[in-house]
């Protein structure tokens, strides 16, 4: 059985979305810590994903060894553009994540796929940029805020993380993606079925067209707060699958499958051989 180093084992990269920030993931940080893991729980900008990107980028750059990134909701869009080039990213983890395509926005995959809660919630603050020109920061209506986005999480816990949440540019919101990580990279998604703010279908359609091992659960947008244990093994599955090195140090329990409590652990399709690291 291999034997875990400090060399062998990925440094595991948290990103959070839209509405939130990085202590949302306090449950698998401290999970994945007391497992020996280096574990960065990254501050999101939010402000665009150019720009956002290219922040996670350079930040990935000045690791070393092999990393695993994990994205929330948006974080999912800016995983996948900051792991394009960067040959020590091993796999990405998609919590009820954004898997778009180049040239595809957030705005036009909600206008293609209806039910989203988010949009009658959205309230815009306009703001006056460090070059001068005019925008909007999105804010989630704290009224709206338990029902559309954390409706599976106490109604107390929701109303803090309404309070504390961190305003969305609406560039970020409208702006297309790039060439995306997920078509070259083996890819995780935690799928929550209860999902008010990124619909189960079009979650479904977003992970089965990234062919990645989905996992469902019955749970809000914010399935790794309300399913903190589901979500803390999806990320160890992804290190055992691209990290053997490491697997005899992890837990060897499977995730449970569809035909168990709901859940399923099986890859969406087969991928194309020679397309995806590992």
């Amino acid at each position: 059985m291999a034997t875990q180093t400090d060399e062998t084992k990925p440094t595991i990269v948290l990103v959070h979305g839209a509405w939130a920030d990085a202590t949302g993931f306090d449950r698998q940080i401290r999970a994945l810590q007391d497992r020996g893991f280096r574990v960065i729980g990254f501050g999101n900008p939010l402000r665009g994903l150019p720009g956002d990107g290219t922040y996670l980028a350079e930040f990935l750059r000045t690791l070393s060894g092999p990393i695993v990134l994990v994205g929330h909701s948006y974080g999912g869009m800016v995983i996948s553009a900051a792991a394009v080039g960067n040959d020590q990213v091993t796999a990405l983890v998609f919590f009820n994540g954004w898997a778009v395509d180049e040239g595809e926005s957030q705005q036009q995959l909600f206008e293609r796929f209806e039910g989203s809660l988010v949009g009658p919630a959205i309230r815009a603050v306009p703001v006056t940029g460090p070059d001068g020109g005019e925008g909007a920061d999105l804010y989630l209506d704290p009224a709206a805020f338990h029902e559309a986005f954390a409706a599976d999480v106490d109604r107390a816990t929701a109303d803090v993380m309404a309070a504390a949440q961190r305003p969305f540019a609406a560039a970020a919101f409208a702006g297309p993606s790039g060439p995306p990580a997920w078509k070259t990279l083996p890819c995780w998604y935690l799928l929550g079925t209860a999902d008010k703010a990124i619909t189960p279908e079009l979650q479904r359609f977003m992970a089965e067209r990234a062919n990645a091992t989905i996992v469902e659960v019955p749970a809000s947008h914010v399935s790794f707060v309300s399913q903190p244990e589901v979500a803390t093994q999806l990320i160890l599955q992804a290190v055992e699958a691209t990290a053997p090195a490491v697997s005899g140090d992890l837990p060897q329990a499977p995730l449970p499958r569809r035909d168990v409590d709901g859940l399923t652990g099986a890859p969406a399709g087969e991928r194309e051989a020679g397309t995806r690291r590992p």
